[in-house]
């Protein structure tokens, strides 16, 4: 079987793939994976063929720059469009030469679900959130900013949108390809019990396979707590409360750990307490292995790995999605919501810290998620979904 494989540069969608990746070339089928120089290392590690969309990608200017980084759906979207045109002739060569069975490809990634459509292609979508549908997209509480630039952006998301229709591309409005769609073949990371409304999904066409990590035994938790907070790889440049997490924690009897990522020096926080530790990349397995409480804005991804290693969270999320997930996480008991008035009080984020180190229940939901998690049918389930899409087109 020969599957090609497309995501956006993103840690938190091309993390989750790796193991279901290494898991298909472990069976012996042959996978292209378009991807960014940044992945080549683990995807190729998987046993795949990477190919580089670098070079495809829009150029950015400060300001369209700055509103990635906010999250901007409209200039993502705008972005997303503008790299099916530019990889156009690429892929329309490669399906051509390649013949691929079947296309898998990321639910933002416009330009693999765009071009499995255009050449009739069985294609399955890989999905690292939650399933969205009219049901479970109550879940977003999404902020005026948000919706604003949803609203003020569709125009100019549309106009994109026709100009691929122009190269085949058999798109009607950009919202069309945003969304999950019933009868899409459907991968989600997450178990049935973590998926908001999940008995609203039809469970031949959406397979619930539970997160897909690296596991890591877990390490004894007596002693001395280790807090460890990341805010992800996306939107981390938070100074405030990096400063202000450290000021709550320096003079209690526990450690901390913060993960800033690439977009922040380190050195800005200046001399840090003999307690705290900041560093821009950390294994987060590894951390999460030994960790007592996990401080997290609430990716999926990383909430779903703290569950994972059964550690419970205090939730800081910064988006509509991942105030959806932090949402969920609470709801089965592994997790606890940061206010933001708590977020900027060192007095007041050191007892909610110190509460949820002590709070039993916190750890018994968080060991309860693990337990769902690890009865999923996992990579190998994911790649037996992938071989039955293929099949049923054969």
């Amino acid at each position: 079987m020969r599957v090609l494989w497309f995501c956006i540069p993103a840690y938190g969608h091309t993390n989750p793939t790796i193991e279901v990746v290494r898991e298909l070339t472990r069976r012996g089928h042959e996978v292209r994976y378009y991807s960014f120089e940044e992945f080549r290392d683990r995807i190729e590690g998987a046993g795949a063929t990477f190919v580089a969309c670098d070079d495809y990608l829009p150029a950015l200017d400060a300001k369209a720059e700055r509103r990635i980084r906010s999250v901007s759906t409209t200039e993502m979207s705008v972005k997303s469009f503008q790299t099916v045109a530019n990889l156009d002739p690429v892929i329309s060569a490669d399906i051509a030469r390649w013949h691929p069975d079947v296309v898998v490809s990321d639910s933002a990634c416009f330009w693999g679900k765009l071009s499995a459509v255009k050449y009739g292609l069985p294609w399955v979508c890989s999905t690292t959130t939650f399933a969205f549908n009219e049901h479970s997209s109550k879940y977003m509480e999404q902020s005026a900013r948000e919706i604003a630039d949803m609203v003020l952006g569709l125009p100019r998301m549309n106009r994109e949108a026709r100009k691929l229709r122009q190269l085949g591309y058999p798109v009607k409005s950009a919202l069309d390809i945003v969304r999950n769609k019933p009868d899409d073949n459907t991968i989600v990371y997450t178990s049935r019990a973590f998926q908001p409304c999940a008995e609203t999904f039809n469970e031949a066409r959406y397979r619930f396979v539970g997160p897909s990590v690296r596991d890591v035994p877990l390490r004894e938790r007596g002693g001395r707590p280790l807090v460890y907070a990341s805010l992800g790889t996306v939107i981390n440049d938070h100074p405030d409360f990096y400063r202000t997490l450290i000021t709550a924690l320096r003079d209690e009897d526990v450690d901390l750990l913060i993960s800033c990522g690439k977009g922040f020096d380190p050195a800005a926080l200046g001399m840090l307490p003999a307690n705290v530790q900041v560093k821009q990349f950390v294994d987060q397995m590894e951390v999460l292995a030994r960790a007592s409480l996990f401080v997290t804005h609430c990716g999926m991804n990383s909430a779903s790995e703290g569950m994972w290693m059964a550690v419970p969270e205090l939730l800081f999320p910064l988006t509509g999605e991942q105030r959806a997930v932090a949402r969920r996480v609470s709801e089965v008991g592994a997790g606890t919501m940061l206010d933001k008035a708590a977020a900027k009080d060192p007095a007041k984020l050191r007892e909610v810290v110190l509460h949820a180190l002590s709070d039993d229940d916190l750890a018994l939901g968080a060991a309860r998620m693990r337990e769902d998690f690890r009865s999923c049918a996992g990579p190998c389930g994911a790649a037996d979904f992938i071989e039955q899409v293929a099949g049923a087109a054969g």
